[in-house]
């Protein structure tokens, strides 16, 4: 279980000052909440989840469901009956502690044990077999949550198991929408457009103070191991945008021959270009003097004013070095999204405490695109950056490692196994992610040549002194 998808070390923009104080992170609603409350609340959230899940599966045919669209992507009825096994693994056999419906399916839906390439040759439940014994299992896991009790276990406390296979189904949604994007066909998905830009117009960039804050969690119920502990990071004044880059700015790099010279990209990422012929965020095509991109099976033009999706990692960096500037590392990234300065502790969410709503950010698959920078002013971070969390995951430049003090749990291969040097950080979720499975911490992880998933970018640079005031 992973989404699609930094031992913090010294440097001069980002320095580990043993671990956070917790009186200076956020209190969470759950605080608010008896143990009957909290279970109505748990299972809200697997119904509202199910219902996406059902969405994404039952929005085309069985054909549909069981070819491999890409080979970089699972078969949507893999992805199904995989979420129903995990859920039966944590929720009705640990949890629960009952018996086991289908334990000689566990082979089969064991991620590691099969890449992805190779799903379709697997003896696959079929689509009525698949929904069935989702469906089963759900059963199950309802009458384990009204029984349970909710303490006593770290794996029951504050519902986390239940709500870890609720984050677990909602990474598979997402990577289930960018499957989707890789059919080929006529469109079967619908959602009305985002909101258009209201902010007025904004600042470039910001500059965010140096100094300490508090990076990560101790104290979000749901939060993810690598997202533990919450720990004092110092991070040198730097400048960020304050929106992420748009296709706009991006047609420009590209105008400039930004994928013709080598001197705008690493040595690694220099060799994927010429590999892999990148020319244009993927989805593109050009047509005489425009931009047409491919949308969920629909053609259409590029709109100017949405932050750039389906980059990779090296075509961020490139963009980044052409523009003078660079990506962000996680942890300015986080001091960006999360530090208040005016009490100096870390928030949960840009805005606040409080949970995503549809005026903070765009989330949960609401709409089908990114939505215009200036979309979302009530979103924006108390230093001003807007759009941080949902329309795009943003690349860092950070690879990922755990957090001081890290600990696996419950297993060491949701996270642990991952860490190196292969896979760089996405912060930020986006308009495929849903709120449950976003936070101003939640670290996300991936290759760093993948252009399939929801990501874009902004980029940062270092603050001059006589910047500074």
């Amino acid at each position: 279980m992973r989404p699609s998808h930094h031992d913090i070390e010294p440097s001069r923009r980002m320095r580990t000052r043993g671990k956070g104080d917790s009186a200076v992170t956020a209190n969470h609603p759950f605080e608010q909440l008896g143990t009957e409350q909290l279970r109505e609340h748990v299972a809200q959230q697997l119904r509202r989840t199910r219902q996406r899940s059902a969405l994404l599966t039952d929005s085309v045919d069985d054909d549909d469901l069981v070819r491999q669209h890409s080979r970089l992507m699972s078969p949507l009825v893999w992805d199904l009956a995989h979420i129903g096994n995990q859920e039966e693994i944590w929720l009705v056999r640990d949890v629960g502690g009952r018996e086991p419906l289908r334990t000689d399916i566990d082979e089969l839906y064991d991620a590691f044990q099969h890449p992805r390439a190779q799903r379709p040759q697997l003896p696959l439940l079929g689509p009525t077999e698949a929904r069935g014994y989702v469906g089963q299992v759900r059963d199950k896991v309802l009458d384990v949550l009204e029984r349970v009790p909710l303490e006593g276990r770290r794996l029951t406390e504050h519902a986390f198991a239940f709500g870890m296979i609720v984050q677990h189904e909602q990474q598979h949604d997402e990577t289930m929408l960018a499957t989707h994007q890789l059919r080929a066909g006529a469109p079967v998905l619908e959602a009305p457009p985002p909101p258009a830009a209201s902010a007025g117009p904004l600042p470039a960039e910001v500059l965010v103070p140096g100094g300490a804050f508090t990076m990560g969690t101790s104290t979000e119920p749901w939060a993810l191991d690598n997202e533990r502990p919450a720990h004092t990071v110092h991070v040198d004044p730097f400048f960020i945008d304050t929106v992420p880059v748009t296709n706009r700015q991006y047609q420009r790099f590209i105008a400039d021959g930004g994928y013709d010279h080598p001197r705008w990209w690493s040595e690694a990422g220099w060799a994927y270009r010429q590999r892999a012929d990148l020319t244009a965020p993927r989805f593109w095509t050009r047509e005489g003097e425009r931009w047409l991109r491919r949308r969920f099976g629909m053609t259409e033009p590029v709109p100017p004013d949405e932050p750039v999706v389906h980059v990779c990692c090296y075509e961020a960096e490139a963009y980044a070095a052409w523009a003078g500037r660079r990506l962000p590392t996680e942890a300015e990234w986080e001091k960006a999204a999360r530090f208040d300065p005016a009490t100096g502790r870390s928030r949960r969410y840009p805005w606040g405490d409080a949970d995503p709503t549809p005026e903070h950010a765009n989330l949960g698959q609401r709409h089908l695109q990114p939505a215009p920078v200036g979309a979302y002013p009530s979103g924006a971070s108390p230093l001003g950056v807007h759009q941080l969390i949902g329309d795009v995951w943003e690349w860092t430049s950070s690879e990922f490692h755990g957090y001081p003090g890290f600990v696996a749990f419950p297993y060491r291969e949701y996270s642990e196994v991952f860490f190196g040097d292969e896979y760089r950080v996405l912060r930020g979720g986006s308009f495929g992610t849903d709120a449950a499975a976003c936070r101003g911490t939640f670290r996300n992880w991936d290759y760093p040549i993948r252009r399939q998933i929801f990501a874009g970018f902004r980029t940062a640079r270092d603050a001059r002194p006589d910047e500074l005031g």
